[in-house]
């Protein structure tokens, strides 16, 4: 300390900052004169406990709680939420009187980062959008004609210096019940650091909000504590658009032939929504009327559908979007049944069949921040691609229908207990190995029968049909050409004019013709949009390949590679990972950052529309053979044995010669 100035010199950390303050100056206040990111709800009242820091050390400055005030009753007496931890002090009680070093720990931050296990072990960046500030508001007097909200806003102005406020109806509604039981004390909460969007009586330092990931075929929905990060609830249910067409373009036939049938789906899935709001903040027992922040990601259609906008112009040449910016929302609009001063909002959707779900995928995988040349899938009813790097990013969306998804599967079902999810086929007997959701035991294991006597075997997942279908295929029972072949083994059963695989007995589970058929469609449209972004960036391979999607993110690398639903790949660089889509809702609820970011990379993305480029259905028919009808696949090889090519027919070679010299004029 510099006692000739009574002054003494502070540093924080971990943000490294450092400055000289009159001996006496709070914590909380050197801070904030600093911009050190240490939070407080309760303006230096010492009521809220978020300002808690501890003394730290460095050469020539030891760890002495002396260089701080001695604790006053403000901390003694601290009963808050947030109990003060051994060693911890109050920034707003805290006086400084000698050289320190204050270190703020990250439940401390407004801004910082926080690990979720519920979100993948993704590092999720928490800087809410909204703030909490508690003020006392000035009682009224008999010589003044000053409102209540105008007492408030003074009152912000003075503590939070926070001018030019906009005011929410809801606000206005509820200030004075808000005062009056407060004892004119109350807690605001500012959105955008102008917008009141809602008040409470006395201190409030939690809210919450959701993040939705909308999918054609699956609906999730993650309850967050907005200030901590914390995932708190997760939920997932079946869309129940599904109802009036299994993949986009049927519901979009859907509206075209039903006068008001965009106002039946949007109904529908809204009330989905409301619903799953309801089942999470009912599962952890906080009121929906707590959450006030939603974050929204789908495709263009889900996205136009759930905002009630015209999905029509998708569904034919040029697929324009009612927008391509962020959309805010009251989601009062939406009837979500949340507080009423509560926004939803949804990043950019790139392009017409490139939607906001890719937009979030990339703000999660974040490509654009490497060198590699990574290619993310989102595979699902409408798969969605995107290529590239730092220094480009191509994005392309291909229609693979619900087949990986358990739909168009003859004994396909969402992936619920009961449902095979892994299968294997032993390549000399040809005999299956099943293990189905909600057990950890294989079929041929002795425990098998015990841990599925609750849900049984019920049908085939998505992931199941996946590697049925290629172990089939490893195995020999299925061509390169994706045929069922007779007399492979005694479980190919016919079935009509084609072959079937049983893989199971009680109830009868087969692999038909048509499933096999199914997923090569599938498989083909999505390696076909893969080839054609490769094709624009002038490239043969991906350095890297990452499957996301509720669905992506449950396929093992080796089988989707088996199949050829992705392009040859080092397997190593080849991942499944946590559901890119709703990970990226995640971090657009959770950061004012990460919002400006996804808007500042969606802008740079180029489009390839598959629908209108002269090279897909080429790539197509070549995608259709397992794992490719054309192109080698040397790193697959190096992992599996893979059938061998079927021989050339030289009598059919001669034929053909024939044919053509009798043609010869």
């Amino acid at each position: 300390m510099n006692r000739a100035t009574d002054t003494a010199d502070v540093w924080f950390t971990p943000g490294g900052r450092r400055g000289t303050f009159p001996r006496g100056t709070t914590v909380l206040d050197a801070a904030r004169s600093l911009g050190v990111d240490l939070d407080s709800v309760c303006g230096a009242r010492g009521i809220c406990g978020r300002c808690q820091v501890e003394v730290g050390t460095r050469p020539g400055v030891g760890a002495d709680p002396a260089r701080l005030s001695a604790p006053t009753t403000t901390e003694t007496g601290y009963a808050g939420r947030r109990p003060l931890v051994d060693g911890r002090r109050l920034g707003c009680a805290a006086r400084i009187e000698d050289d320190v070093v204050i270190d703020v720990p990250e439940s401390s931050q407004v801004h910082r980062q926080v690990v979720s296990k519920d979100a993948g072990g993704l590092d999720l960046p928490v800087d809410p959008v909204i703030a909490l500030r508690y003020v006392e508001v000035a009682a009224p007097g008999m010589q003044e004609a000053t409102g209540d909200l105008q007492r408030l806003t003074a009152a912000l102005a003075d503590e939070w210096q926070l001018a030019d406020v906009r005011v929410d109806h809801s606000v206005l509604r509820d200030l004075q019940p808000a005062l009056a039981q407060g004892e004119r004390c109350v807690t605001v909460a500012v959105r955008s650091g102008r917008d009141l969007v809602a008040v409470w009586p006395g201190l409030r330092d939690r809210l919450f909000g959701v993040a939705f990931d909308v999918g054609s075929t699956t609906l999730a929905g993650h309850l967050c504590d907005l200030f901590s990060g914390e995932v708190l609830a997760s939920s997932g249910r079946m869309n129940p658009q599904i109802g009036f067409g299994e993949d986009l373009m049927s519901r979009v036939s859907y509206v075209m032939m039903n006068p008001g049938g965009e106002r039946t789906l949007t109904a529908v899935v809204r009330r989905a929504l409301a619903e799953m709001v309801r089942d999470l903040c009912r599962e952890v027992g906080v009121e929906p009327a707590e959450v006030l922040e939603i974050s929204l990601v789908g495709n263009p259609i889900m996205h136009h559908l759930v905002f009630g906008l015209d999905p029509r112009p998708l569904g034919s040449a040029p697929f324009a979007l009612a927008t391509t910016d962020s959309v805010t929302v009251l989601a009062s609009e939406l009837e979500l049944g949340v507080h009423p001063g509560a926004r939803v909002y949804a990043p950019p959707c790139i392009a017409g069949h490139v939607g906001a779900d890719a937009a979030a995928m990339v703000l999660a995988e974040a490509p654009h921040h490497g060198t590699a040349m990574t290619l993310l899938v989102d595979v699902g009813t409408n798969a969605e691609i995107v290529l590239g790097n730092r220094d480009r990013l191509l994005a392309a969306s291909s229609p693979t229908g619900p087949a990986f998804e358990g739909a168009q599967i003859s004994s396909g079902q969402r992936a619920a207990p009961g449902a095979v999810e892994r299968v294997r086929i032993d390549r000399v007997t040809l005999e299956p190995r099943i293990r189905v959701i909600g057990s950890d035991a294989w079929s041929d294991e002795p425990h098998f029968a015990r841990t599925t006597r609750r849900t049984g075997v019920t049908g085939i997942c998505g992931s199941g049909i996946i590697e049925a279908v290629a172990e089939l295929f490893l195995a020999g029972v299925i061509s390169v050409d994706g045929t069922v072949r007779e007399g492979s083994s005694s479980r190919v059963v016919a079935d009509g004019r084609t072959f079937s695989y049983r893989l199971w007995d009680d109830p009868v589970i087969e692999v038909t013709q048509n499933d096999v058929r199914a997923i090569q469609l599938a498989k083909a449209a999505l390696q076909a949009g893969c080839r054609l972004l490769m094709d624009h960036m002038g490239i043969e391979e991906p350095d890297e390949i990452r499957l996301t999607g509720a669905f992506g993110s449950h396929i093992d690398p080796v089988y989707a590679t088996v199949l050829g639903l992705v392009p040859d790949c080092d397997l190593d660089r080849v991942h499944s990972v946590a559901n890119s889509a709703g990970r990226g809702s995640l971090m657009a609820l959770l950061s004012q950052q990460s919002r400006r970011d996804v808007e500042q990379v969606t802008a740079t993305i180029e489009k390839i529309e598959t629908a209108v480029e002269p090279d897909f259905q080429a790539h197509f028919v070549a995608a259709m053979g397992f794992p490719h009808s054309t192109r080698p696949y040397p790193h697959l090889a190096e992992r599996v044995t893979l059938p061998a090519p079927p021989a050339p027919d030289p009598g059919r070679r001669r034929g053909n010669r024939r044919s053509r010299s009798t043609a010869a004029p």
